[in-house]
């Protein structure tokens, strides 16, 4: 395979993108698929924000370049990213140059009511962003249902297991799924 692969996990905070970004790579790894998992909340994670950058998507676009070239050089072809806004349309060429230009995106929505989504967050969060985090997480649920490209494959995720989950989006890329065996 020479073109780049990306499956692209979106959704608000509390959907479970993360658990289903890596039980996807547990998935992989059992069909012994070359990948990387990459979480896009930490290409950003720098404070204050760049100067000219306000929003941190330049050096969110910089470390991925350099990430993604550190695992091309390993031979990968293949991406599972997860991040809130990923699945935009306005981030494929974030996708293009950081991972070449002629770049399979697959884009994969993981929605969850407010309930569910207030009730997952609450489980972890912990620290004193718990109120503005929930806001904005109902915020970026509209966004994305509004915004998300027609491609994007909506996956829910209210009363589903992960491993339910995580088969359904892995489907989507028409990868192999692995777990072919039998096993969750």
């Amino acid at each position: 395979m020479d073109r780049a692969e990306v499956l692209l996990i979106g959704g608000r905070a509390g959907v479970g993108k993360s658990t289903v970004g890596w039980e996807i790579s547990d998935r992989l790894r059992a069909a012994e698929v070359a990948h990387a998992v990459i979480e896009g909340d930490f290409m950003a994670q720098v404070h204050p924000a760049p100067a000219g950058d306000p929003h941190r998507s330049d050096i969110a676009e910089r470390n991925l370049t350099a990430v993604w070239g550190n695992y091309t050089a390993l031979g990968h072809r293949r991406l599972v990213y997860t991040n809130t806004l990923s699945v935009l349309a306005e981030t494929a060429g974030t996708f293009q140059r950081a991972m070449g230009g002629d770049v399979r995106i697959v884009r994969v929505l993981l929605t969850a009511t407010d309930d569910t989504a207030a009730r997952r967050f609450r489980g972890r969060e912990i620290c004193s962003e718990l109120e503005r985090e929930l806001t904005g997480s109902a915020y970026k649920a509209r966004l994305l249902d509004e915004r998300a490209p027609t491609d994007t494959v909506r996956v829910a995720t209210d009363g589903r297991s992960v491993i339910d989950i995580a088969a359904e989006a892995l489907a989507v890329t028409g990868w192999p799924a692995g777990h072919e065996d039998g096993r969750p």
